[in-house]
């Protein structure tokens, strides 16, 4: 699902979401030649034909992928562990930004091959619910390093945002709310007989 902006942290200066900023100012133009492959040079006005098999995406190195994403991850929970919360603040929303694009647009394939291809459409709707639970958990933490810099007026959005997408029941969702109890946020316990829980440092990120 498309997340709402919650703050001008979701976006570069000058409002361009991150994976198109970072596009217009890259030169690799991420496409590249398989191995074995000749490449002839073409006359001036008579370029050849490009032919399938002489080009792949390199979803591996690229940013827009999952392991992109997973990457950005990795360098937050350095940054988190050297107490550098700003770099972490930083990276996690990177993350964020590289997952929700990728469930939307596993969601619009999806979308697209329903009822023309189901196998298609399934893998791609798969995908979807994959990027969007590691969106999730990449705006958990993100909420959690924003506790621990004492900004909760940045983490409540954050985590009702989570609830929105993950429901209430699901264990991210509980978690989520947990933290808005914490915060003192909301009032009621959720599920109400869980009884008081003393509550966890804002600075342990889980």
């Amino acid at each position: 699902m498309m997340l709402p902006p919650v703050s001008r942290l979701l976006t570069l200066a000058g409002g361009l979401p991150l994976v198109f900023a970072l596009a217009l100012g890259s030169s690799s133009p991420g496409l590249a030649q398989t191995p074995g492959s000749s490449a002839k040079p073409s006359a001036p006005g008579n370029p050849s034909p490009v032919k399938p098999d002489d080009v792949v995406l390199t979803q591996d190195s690229g940013l827009l992928s999952i392991q992109g994403g997973q990457r950005l991850l990795t360098e937050a929970d350095k940054a988190v562990s050297a107490q550098n919360y700003d770099l972490a603040v930083k990276k996690l929303q990177e993350a964020r930004q590289v997952f929700n694009q990728l469930s939307n647009f596993y969601q619009d394939l999806a979308a697209s091959f329903s009822g023309i291809d189901n196998r298609i459409a399934d893998v791609q709707r798969r995908k979807a619910l994959e990027t969007a639970q590691m969106r999730d958990q990449a705006t958990y933490q993100l909420a959690l390093v924003h506790r621990a810099q004492n900004q909760p007026e940045l983490a409540v959005p954050l985590l009702i945002q989570i609830i929105r997408s993950q429901q209430p029941t699901r264990e991210l969702g509980k978690k989520s709310y947990q933290q808005l109890l914490e915060l003192g946020f909301v009032e009621a316990p959720f599920p109400s007989n869980q009884g008081s829980q003393p509550a966890p440092s804002p600075t342990t990120l889980k």
